[in-house]
């Protein structure tokens, strides 16, 4: 009996067809000959564009998290409010779990996410191999669902509206770095080709191997 290499095969999401890996070629897409799903669509340049929108992301993560959000004015007191600001005040309200909650999605696993994009798209581009990258691709593949902008810029909305009749609010820089953070995070994810990733990884640790021969 003859076994075939599992790891040249995919299985289809949707009816678990189990289908040949090919080397796709920019504009091509490929869809499933039994259910129709799409399997993959490539991204041009994915690589260059990680790249450099993950290096966007990661100065302005920085502006995001540490600039004013919005500044609250009540019976003439002004107080500014930070994410990070919002973290420490739910840990001293006893609200722990929350608090956990909040700084995991919207500190900790977008800047992980943007960090790890940068790191495997850097050394993708200028043809590094490193014996993580694969382990990286593991932890981003993870994390990925846990980082919810979009759900805590919700939150700072309907903060917003709720406190606009009980106070003066005036909005910071952070909410501008924030929001621009957002759009540069979902571009990412919708330029990150995973696939492509995966086969530049392997295609790096083959020379590599070649090369200590």
């Amino acid at each position: 009996m003859t076994l075939m290499n599992i790891s040249t095969y995919i299985a289809c999401p949707e009816c678990d067809l189990l289908l040949r890996q090919v080397v796709f070629q920019k504009g091509e897409t490929a869809r499933c000959p039994r259910c129709r799903y799409l399997l993959r669509r490539p991204r041009n340049e994915s690589i260059l564009r990680t790249f450099v929108l993950s290096l966007t992301g990661l100065f302005l993560a920085i502006p995001a998290n540490i600039l004013p959000i919005m500044s609250i004015k009540v019976l003439g007191n002004t107080q500014d409010g930070t994410l990070w600001g919002g973290v420490v005040t739910l840990f001293n309200e006893n609200m722990w779990g929350v608090a956990i909650v909040v700084f995991l999605a919207s500190m900790l696993f977008p800047i992980l996410s943007i960090l790890l994009s940068l790191i495997l798209s850097a050394h993708l581009y200028f043809n590094r191999f490193n014996h993580h990258l694969s382990l990286s691709l593991r932890i981003l593949h993870h994390i990925e669902e846990w980082a919810m902008l979009e759900v805590y810029l919700m939150g700072i909305i309907v903060a917003c509206v709720k406190l606009s009749s009980m106070s003066e609010l005036k909005f910071g820089l952070g909410l501008s770095a924030f929001v621009l953070l957002l759009i540069v995070s979902i571009t990412l994810s919708n330029n990150f080709d995973s696939t492509l990733f995966w086969q530049r990884v392997e295609q790096l640790r083959s020379q590599k191997m070649t090369t200590q021969k």
